[in-house]
C-alpha cells in the first residue's frame, strides 16, 4: 500500500494548504479518498494519472471534502474518459452531482455509479479478490464515515531455492501458492510447507475524517498498520473541538493507543496554527509513533 496526501487542511483552501484529499494505491488499484477543492491540480502535480482512478470515497458533504468532485468529473469528460466511475458517499451526493451536470448540460460520456450510504453501522461497501473497503461511522455535525481498506490474505510464496532443487514443474506453481501438496512425476509427494513461505502480511489502512472523540471506532480499527485521524485542534482549543465535533491531536493519539495501531498520521489542521510541530508534541504524550500529514507527502504502508 502507498498513501499520497494531496491535501490535509481544514475549512478553506490556501495557496500552500489544500483541503482534504488523498490517494491510496493497493495492488495496482488507485482509490481517491475525499476530494476537496483543487484535488485535480494536486493530482497533476504528483503526476498521478486520472484514468487510474475508478473509485472515489467521500466521507461527508462538507465542502472541504467534496467540492473538487464536480470539477474532476467534468475534467474526466473533457479528457474523453470512457471507463466507469464509482462514487461512494452519503445519501444526497447523487442529487448534488447530477443536478450540477444537468444544469450545465454536461452529461458525462462515461457511466457514473453512485453508492449512497446512510447506515450508522459499519458495512463492507466494496470487495474484490484482494481487498475489502468498510465504513467507519464517525460523529460529526453531518452524517460522516471513515473508511477501512483491508487487504485479503495473499497466496503462499514459493521458496525459489527449494523449488529449483527439486525441479518442480511450472504447472505446479499455482497449486503450491494455493497451499496444496503436489506429486512429482516420480510419484514423490511434496508437502506444501516444505517448499513455500507464508504469504506477505496483509496491510490495513484506516482513514478517519472529521469526527469528535469516539471510542466506539476502536474495535473497527484495532491493530491497523496506519491510522489517519483528523486533528483539527490543539488542547488549548478543546472547547472548539467539542463545539464543532472535531478532534484534538491528543484525542486522536488516545484512539491510536486504544486501538494499538502501527502508526498514527495526523491531518485536517486548522489554519490558526502556524507551527504544526505542536500537534506531534501533544500526541506523543499518549502514543509514540506519530507523523504529520503534509501536502504531497507519501507514506509506504
Amino acid at each position: 500500500m502507498q498513501l499520497t496526501i494531496l491535501g490535509c487542511h481544514s475549512a478553506t483552501p490556501l495557496e500552500n494548504a489544500h483541503t482534504t484529499s488523498q490517494v491510496l494505491e493497493v495492488k495496482e488499484h488507485l482509490f481517491l479518498i475525499d476530494c476537496g477543492e483543487g484535488t485535480q491540480i494536486q493530482l497533476r502535480k504528483r503526476k498521478i494519472k486520472f484514468s487510474r482512478i475508478k473509485r472515489i470515497f467521500i466521507s461527508h458533504l462538507h465542502g472541504d471534502h467534496f467540492y473538487g468532485l464536480i470539477g474532476m468529473i467534468s475534467t474526466f469528460r473533457l479528457l474523453g474518459r470512457s471507463a466507469d466511475l464509482h462514487i461512494y458517499g452519503p445519501k444526497g451526493i447523487k442529487e448534488i452531482i447530477t443536478l450540477q451536470l444537468k444544469l450545465a448540460k454536461s452529461w458525462t460520456n462515461f457511466d457514473l455509479f453512485f453508492h449512497e450510504l446512510e447506515s450508522t453501522k459499519s458495512q463492507i461497501i466494496y470487495e474484490d479478490d484482494g481487498l475489502t473497503v468498510s465504513t467507519i461511522p464517525l460523529d460529526h455535525r453531518v452524517y460522516t464515515n471513515g473508511y477501512l481498506f483491508a487487504e485479503k490474505t495473499g497466496p503462499r510464496r514459493l521458496d525459489k531455492n527449494k523449488i529449483e532443487s527439486l525441479a518442480i514443474a511450472t504447472c505446479d506453481f499455482q497449486n503450491l501458492k494455493l497451499g496444496k501438496d503436489i506429486l512429482l512425476e516420480s510419484g514423490e509427494k511434496i508437502k506444501n510447507k516444505d517448499v513455500t513461505l507464508a504469504p506477505h502480511p496483509s496491510k490495513r489502512y484506516a482513514f478517519c475524517s472529521d469526527t469528535s472523540f469516539k471510542e466506539s471506532i476502536v474495535n473497527e480499527i484495532q491493530g491497523v498498520d496506519v491510522l489517519y485521524h483528523e486533528a483539527t485542534f490543539l488542547n488549548a482549543h478543546e472547547d472548539l473541538a467539542q463545539k464543532t465535533k472535531h478532534s484534538t491531536a491528543s484525542q486522536a493519539a488516545k484512539i491510536a493507543k486504544m486501538a494499538a495501531v502501527g502508526k498514527l498520521i495526523l491531518g485536517h489542521f486548522s489554519s490558526r496554527y502556524n507551527d504544526k510541530s505542536a500537534f506531534v508534541d501533544e500526541a506523543i504524550e499518549h502514543f509514540d509513533i506519530v507523523e504529520l500529514a503534509s501536502d504531497g507527502k507519501i507514506f509506504n504502508i
